[in-house]
Protein backbone atom coordinates (compact mmCIF):
# COMPACT_ATOMS: atom_id res chain seq x y z
CA UNK A 1 0.00 0.00 0.00
CA UNK A 2 1.40 3.40 -0.93
CA UNK A 3 0.22 6.77 0.33
CA UNK A 4 0.88 10.25 -0.87
CA UNK A 5 0.12 13.35 1.12
CA UNK A 6 0.87 17.03 1.37
CA UNK A 7 4.42 18.14 0.68
CA UNK A 8 6.75 19.68 3.24
CA UNK A 9 9.83 21.70 2.29
CA UNK A 10 12.92 22.03 4.45
CA UNK A 11 15.32 24.82 3.39
CA UNK A 12 18.97 24.75 4.44
CA UNK A 13 21.96 26.95 3.67
CA UNK A 14 25.48 25.62 3.22
CA UNK A 15 27.88 27.71 5.29
CA UNK A 16 31.02 25.83 4.21
CA UNK A 17 32.09 23.61 1.33
CA UNK A 18 30.99 20.01 1.95
CA UNK A 19 29.80 16.75 0.34
CA UNK A 20 26.00 16.69 0.01
CA UNK A 21 25.40 13.42 1.88
CA UNK A 22 27.57 14.55 4.80
CA UNK A 23 25.76 17.90 4.90
CA UNK A 24 22.34 16.20 4.99
CA UNK A 25 23.43 13.67 7.63
CA UNK A 26 24.48 16.57 9.85
CA UNK A 27 21.37 18.67 9.22
CA UNK A 28 18.49 16.19 8.92
CA UNK A 29 17.92 15.26 12.53
CA UNK A 30 19.46 11.81 12.76
CA UNK A 31 18.36 10.39 9.41
CA UNK A 32 20.39 7.36 8.30
CA UNK A 33 22.67 7.34 5.27
CA UNK A 34 20.24 4.92 3.58
CA UNK A 35 17.31 7.31 4.17
CA UNK A 36 19.32 10.24 2.81
CA UNK A 37 20.15 8.29 -0.35
CA UNK A 38 16.49 7.38 -0.72
CA UNK A 39 15.59 11.10 -0.70
CA UNK A 40 18.14 11.67 -3.45
CA UNK A 41 16.97 8.67 -5.48
CA UNK A 42 13.39 9.92 -5.35
CA UNK A 43 14.46 13.38 -6.59
CA UNK A 44 13.47 15.07 -3.34
CA UNK A 45 16.59 17.24 -2.98
CA UNK A 46 17.23 20.50 -4.84
CA UNK A 47 20.40 22.60 -4.94
CA UNK A 48 19.77 26.24 -5.90
CA UNK A 49 16.49 25.23 -7.55
CA UNK A 50 17.85 22.24 -9.51
CA UNK A 51 17.12 18.61 -8.57
CA UNK A 52 20.25 16.76 -7.45
CA UNK A 53 20.52 12.96 -7.11
CA UNK A 54 24.27 12.48 -6.59
CA UNK A 55 25.14 11.78 -2.97
CA UNK A 56 28.74 13.00 -3.51
CA UNK A 57 27.72 16.36 -5.03
CA UNK A 58 30.09 19.09 -3.77
CA UNK A 59 28.22 21.91 -2.04
CA UNK A 60 29.72 25.39 -2.06
CA UNK A 61 29.34 28.02 0.60
CA UNK A 62 26.03 29.84 0.09
CA UNK A 63 24.27 26.99 -1.79
CA UNK A 64 20.60 26.62 -0.87
CA UNK A 65 19.44 23.04 -0.26
CA UNK A 66 15.72 22.25 -0.36
CA UNK A 67 14.42 18.86 0.83
CA UNK A 68 10.86 17.94 -0.14
CA UNK A 69 9.14 15.27 1.92
CA UNK A 70 5.58 13.96 2.18
CA UNK A 71 3.62 14.16 5.40
CA UNK A 72 2.37 10.70 4.40
CA UNK A 73 5.36 8.99 2.84
CA UNK A 74 5.27 6.73 -0.18
CA UNK A 75 6.13 3.33 1.20
CA UNK A 76 5.80 -0.38 0.63
CA UNK A 77 3.84 -2.23 3.27
CA UNK A 78 3.68 -6.01 2.86
CA UNK A 79 3.82 -8.80 5.48
CA UNK A 80 6.40 -10.80 3.52
CA UNK A 81 8.54 -8.08 1.94
CA UNK A 82 10.48 -5.09 3.26
CA UNK A 83 12.59 -2.57 1.33
CA UNK A 84 15.87 -1.96 3.16
CA UNK A 85 17.67 0.11 0.50
CA UNK A 86 16.64 2.01 -2.63
CA UNK A 87 18.34 4.41 -5.03
CA UNK A 88 18.05 5.36 -8.71
CA UNK A 89 19.46 2.00 -9.84
CA UNK A 90 18.66 -0.62 -7.22
CA UNK A 91 16.21 -1.93 -4.66
CA UNK A 92 17.44 -4.28 -1.91
CA UNK A 93 14.72 -6.16 -0.03
CA UNK A 94 14.27 -8.62 2.80
CA UNK A 95 12.03 -11.49 1.69
CA UNK A 96 10.17 -13.75 4.09
CA UNK A 97 9.84 -17.47 3.51
CA UNK A 98 6.87 -18.63 1.41
CA UNK A 99 7.19 -15.95 -1.26
CA UNK A 100 8.49 -16.68 -4.77
CA UNK A 101 11.07 -14.31 -6.24
CA UNK A 102 9.44 -14.39 -9.68
CA UNK A 103 6.62 -16.38 -11.30
CA UNK A 104 7.59 -19.79 -12.68
CA UNK A 105 5.31 -19.48 -15.73
CA UNK A 106 4.27 -16.43 -17.79
CA UNK A 107 0.57 -17.04 -17.15
CA UNK A 108 0.93 -17.34 -13.37
CA UNK A 109 -0.97 -14.82 -11.28
CA UNK A 110 0.73 -15.74 -8.02
CA UNK A 111 2.00 -12.87 -5.90
CA UNK A 112 5.80 -12.72 -6.07
CA UNK A 113 8.56 -10.35 -4.96
CA UNK A 114 8.72 -9.16 -8.57
CA UNK A 115 4.99 -8.44 -8.82
CA UNK A 116 4.96 -6.58 -5.47
CA UNK A 117 7.91 -4.39 -6.46
CA UNK A 118 6.49 -3.79 -9.94
CA UNK A 119 3.31 -2.37 -8.39
CA UNK A 120 5.40 -0.30 -5.97
CA UNK A 121 7.64 1.37 -8.58
CA UNK A 122 4.79 2.05 -11.04
CA UNK A 123 2.79 3.72 -8.26
CA UNK A 124 5.62 6.24 -7.97
CA UNK A 125 5.97 6.76 -11.74
CA UNK A 126 3.88 4.83 -14.28
CA UNK A 127 6.84 4.28 -16.61
CA UNK A 128 9.10 2.77 -13.92
CA UNK A 129 10.26 -0.83 -14.33
CA UNK A 130 11.89 -3.51 -12.20
CA UNK A 131 14.33 -6.28 -13.21
CA UNK A 132 15.39 -9.49 -11.46
CA UNK A 133 19.12 -9.72 -10.65
CA UNK A 134 19.19 -13.02 -8.69
CA UNK A 135 16.71 -15.28 -6.90
CA UNK A 136 16.00 -17.07 -3.66
CA UNK A 137 13.99 -20.28 -3.38
CA UNK A 138 10.40 -19.84 -2.22
CA UNK A 139 11.11 -21.15 1.28
CA UNK A 140 14.44 -19.34 1.71
CA UNK A 141 14.26 -15.97 3.46
CA UNK A 142 16.64 -13.04 3.29
CA UNK A 143 18.34 -10.51 1.04
CA UNK A 144 17.50 -9.95 -2.62
CA UNK A 145 18.60 -7.30 -5.13
CA UNK A 146 16.53 -5.91 -8.01
CA UNK A 147 17.58 -3.47 -10.72
CA UNK A 148 15.58 -0.50 -12.02
CA UNK A 149 16.92 -0.75 -15.57
CA UNK A 150 17.89 -3.44 -18.06
CA UNK A 151 21.37 -1.90 -18.21
CA UNK A 152 21.97 -2.34 -14.47
CA UNK A 153 20.41 -5.82 -14.48
CA UNK A 154 22.69 -7.03 -17.26
CA UNK A 155 25.79 -5.46 -15.71
CA UNK A 156 25.12 -7.09 -12.34
CA UNK A 157 24.33 -10.48 -13.82
CA UNK A 158 27.37 -10.45 -16.11
CA UNK A 159 29.71 -9.28 -13.34
CA UNK A 160 28.09 -10.92 -10.30
CA UNK A 161 31.20 -12.89 -9.28
CA UNK A 162 33.33 -9.73 -9.47
CA UNK A 163 31.07 -7.25 -7.69
CA UNK A 164 29.76 -9.47 -4.87
CA UNK A 165 32.22 -9.28 -1.98
CA UNK A 166 30.36 -11.41 0.56
CA UNK A 167 27.29 -13.61 0.22
CA UNK A 168 26.60 -15.44 3.47
CA UNK A 169 23.71 -17.61 4.63
CA UNK A 170 22.60 -18.99 7.97
CA UNK A 171 21.21 -22.52 8.05
CA UNK A 172 19.92 -24.89 10.69
CA UNK A 173 21.09 -28.39 9.78
CA UNK A 174 20.02 -31.85 10.89
CA UNK A 175 22.49 -33.58 13.17
CA UNK A 176 25.72 -32.42 14.77
CA UNK A 177 28.06 -31.40 11.96
CA UNK A 178 31.46 -33.06 12.34
CA UNK A 179 33.82 -30.13 11.79
CA UNK A 180 33.95 -26.66 13.32
CA UNK A 181 34.62 -25.23 9.88
CA UNK A 182 35.31 -26.63 6.43
CA UNK A 183 35.04 -26.03 2.70
CA UNK A 184 32.76 -28.23 0.63
CA UNK A 185 33.77 -28.65 -3.02
CA UNK A 186 31.60 -30.69 -5.35
CA UNK A 187 30.27 -30.76 -8.90
CA UNK A 188 26.54 -30.12 -9.32
CA UNK A 189 24.32 -31.33 -12.15
CA UNK A 190 20.61 -30.66 -12.61
CA UNK A 191 17.91 -32.95 -13.94
CA UNK A 192 15.78 -30.44 -15.83
CA UNK A 193 12.75 -32.75 -15.87
CA UNK A 194 12.62 -33.12 -12.09
CA UNK A 195 14.40 -29.80 -11.28
CA UNK A 196 16.49 -31.79 -8.83
CA UNK A 197 20.20 -31.07 -8.41
CA UNK A 198 22.79 -33.79 -7.72
CA UNK A 199 26.23 -33.51 -6.12
CA UNK A 200 29.41 -35.42 -6.94
CA UNK A 201 32.68 -35.10 -5.03
CA UNK A 202 34.61 -35.94 -8.21
CA UNK A 203 34.55 -33.99 -11.46
CA UNK A 204 31.70 -35.47 -13.50
CA UNK A 205 31.39 -32.58 -15.93
CA UNK A 206 28.99 -30.68 -13.70
CA UNK A 207 29.42 -27.17 -12.31
CA UNK A 208 32.18 -26.86 -9.74
CA UNK A 209 30.61 -25.49 -6.56
CA UNK A 210 32.37 -24.18 -3.45
CA UNK A 211 30.82 -23.43 -0.06
CA UNK A 212 32.69 -22.44 3.11
CA UNK A 213 30.95 -23.11 6.42
CA UNK A 214 31.51 -22.39 10.11
CA UNK A 215 29.62 -23.98 12.99
CA UNK A 216 28.01 -21.44 15.31
CA UNK A 217 26.08 -23.68 17.72
CA UNK A 218 25.22 -27.36 17.88
CA UNK A 219 23.80 -30.20 19.93
CA UNK A 220 23.29 -33.87 19.16
CA UNK A 221 20.30 -33.17 16.93
CA UNK A 222 21.00 -29.87 15.16
CA UNK A 223 23.77 -27.52 14.01
CA UNK A 224 23.51 -23.81 13.31
CA UNK A 225 26.04 -22.86 10.63
CA UNK A 226 27.17 -19.81 8.71
CA UNK A 227 27.80 -20.55 5.02
CA UNK A 228 29.67 -18.31 2.60
CA UNK A 229 29.27 -18.96 -1.11
CA UNK A 230 32.28 -18.84 -3.39
CA UNK A 231 30.03 -19.94 -6.26
CA UNK A 232 26.28 -19.48 -6.56
CA UNK A 233 24.70 -22.56 -8.14
CA UNK A 234 21.05 -23.57 -8.04
CA UNK A 235 20.25 -25.20 -4.65
CA UNK A 236 23.99 -25.24 -3.88
CA UNK A 237 23.80 -25.07 -0.09
CA UNK A 238 20.85 -27.45 0.16
CA UNK A 239 22.45 -30.11 -2.04
CA UNK A 240 25.95 -29.90 -0.58
CA UNK A 241 24.79 -30.00 3.05
CA UNK A 242 22.64 -33.04 2.29
CA UNK A 243 25.62 -34.65 0.56
CA UNK A 244 27.80 -34.41 3.70
CA UNK A 245 25.00 -35.89 5.82
CA UNK A 246 23.53 -32.73 7.35
CA UNK A 247 20.45 -31.73 5.36
CA UNK A 248 18.93 -28.30 5.94
CA UNK A 249 16.04 -28.61 8.39
CA UNK A 250 12.73 -28.65 6.54
CA UNK A 251 14.32 -29.49 3.17
CA UNK A 252 12.23 -32.52 2.22
CA UNK A 253 13.40 -32.26 -1.41
CA UNK A 254 16.96 -33.13 -0.40
CA UNK A 255 16.51 -35.59 2.43
CA UNK A 256 15.32 -33.76 5.52
CA UNK A 257 12.63 -35.45 7.55
CA UNK A 258 9.48 -33.74 8.77
CA UNK A 259 10.72 -31.04 11.12
CA UNK A 260 9.30 -31.11 14.66
CA UNK A 261 10.52 -27.57 15.36
CA UNK A 262 9.49 -25.45 12.35
CA UNK A 263 7.33 -25.60 9.24
CA UNK A 264 9.78 -23.90 6.86
CA UNK A 265 13.13 -24.43 5.18
CA UNK A 266 15.74 -23.28 7.70
CA UNK A 267 17.86 -21.28 5.25
CA UNK A 268 18.33 -17.50 5.45
CA UNK A 269 20.28 -15.15 3.13
CA UNK A 270 22.00 -13.29 5.95
CA UNK A 271 24.72 -11.01 4.54
CA UNK A 272 25.16 -9.44 1.11
CA UNK A 273 28.01 -7.03 0.36
CA UNK A 274 28.59 -5.81 -3.18
CA UNK A 275 30.01 -2.97 -5.25
CA UNK A 276 27.36 -0.59 -6.57
CA UNK A 277 27.30 -0.98 -10.37
CA UNK A 278 27.23 2.76 -11.03
CA UNK A 279 28.76 4.60 -8.08
CA UNK A 280 31.33 1.84 -7.26
CA UNK A 281 30.51 2.36 -3.58
CA UNK A 282 30.66 -0.71 -1.33
CA UNK A 283 27.16 -1.53 -0.08
CA UNK A 284 26.82 -3.78 2.98
CA UNK A 285 23.63 -5.43 4.22
CA UNK A 286 23.19 -7.74 7.21
CA UNK A 287 19.95 -9.12 8.64
CA UNK A 288 19.19 -10.65 12.02
CA UNK A 289 19.18 -14.43 12.42
CA UNK A 290 15.61 -15.80 12.67
CA UNK A 291 14.81 -16.66 16.29
CA UNK A 292 13.25 -19.92 15.14
CA UNK A 293 16.77 -21.03 14.11
CA UNK A 294 18.28 -20.50 17.57
CA UNK A 295 15.49 -21.31 20.03
CA UNK A 296 16.21 -25.05 19.74
CA UNK A 297 19.52 -24.37 21.53
CA UNK A 298 17.85 -22.46 24.37
CA UNK A 299 20.04 -19.38 23.93
CA UNK A 300 20.59 -16.40 21.65
CA UNK A 301 23.62 -16.25 19.40
CA UNK A 302 26.08 -13.59 20.63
Amino acid sequence: MQKRGKKKETRLLATTESILVDFLLAKMGGMSRTSIKSLLAHRQVQINGHIETKYNFLLKKGDEVIITTSLANTELIHPKLKIIYEDNDLIVVEKKEGLLTVATTPESRETTVFSILKRYVTKIQSHNKIFVVHRLDRETSGLLVFAKSKEIQEFMRNNWAKIVINRTYIALLEGEIAKEKDTVISWLTENTKTTRVYSSFSDNGGKKSITHYKKLMSNRSFSLVELTLETGRTNQIRVQMAAIGNAVVGDRKYGSGISPIMDRLALHAYILDFIHPRTKEKLQFKLTIPKSFTKIFGKELK
